[in-house]
């Protein structure tokens, strides 16, 4: 299990945060360690494909069946990791429920699926991957209450044993880390925990 520092002076905001880290780009002043190591000197390709999992308010999906949905995450996964990443993603339920369980197609951008099932196909997408990393971007901003509770249990589970950045407006949200950072127009404002509030 590994940790995450750095020393981001000037960002644009939150969702900056987890480009840096992902190596989208590299900060102009200091530097982002995971490990204690400068991530400029780690390979993107394998620090974006096997150390770190990213989900976003809006989950990328494929016009292809579930199962392939989800084993983009790891694509020489046997389908019994696909439906235990789906059972971890609190997603094997809504899937067996189709007529054609996990080979029921999307449609582009999984339209034929509701906000929190798109972000549960995203959840096991990452699970399956195995990240030491998890990043959450908005996960749960754009889902009613009854769908962003399936999700929020879904991650919760997601969140056992590895490091995860989230990234949320909602306090609500982030209630249980162990470290809160508030940024403000780019800059870190404070840096607390729930119970300090």
């Amino acid at each position: 299990m590994g940790y995450v520092d750095g020393y981001i002076w000037r960002t644009w905001g939150k969702s900056t945060v987890a480009a840096l880290l992902e190596r989208f780009y590299d900060p102009n002043q200091g530097a982002v360690h995971l490990d204690g190591v400068d991530i400029r000197s780690l390979d993107p390709s394998w620090l974006r494909g096997e150390i770190i999992g990213f989900i976003n308010q809006e989950p990328v999906l494929f016009g292809t069946s579930i199962m392939e949905n989800i084993r983009f995450g790891r694509p020489d996964a046997t389908d019994e990791e696909v439906y235990e990443a789906a059972k971890q993603a609190n997603a094997d339920g809504f899937i067996c429920s189709f007529p054609n369980g996990y080979k029921t197609t999307l449609g582009e951008r999984g339209v034929t699926l509701s906000g929190g099932q798109k972000q549960r196909v995203a959840i096991a997408r990452a699970l399956l991957k195995n990240p030491r990393i998890l990043i959450l971007d908005e996960a749960t901003s754009a889902l009613d209450s009854e769908s962003e509770h399936a999700v929020q249990l879904a991650l919760d589970r997601a969140s056992s044993g590895r490091t995860v950045l989230v990234i949320a407006h909602r306090l609500s949200t982030i209630a249980d880390a162990d470290i809160i950072v508030v940024l403000s127009e780019g800059c870190v404002v404070e840096v607390s925990n729930y119970k300090m509030w």
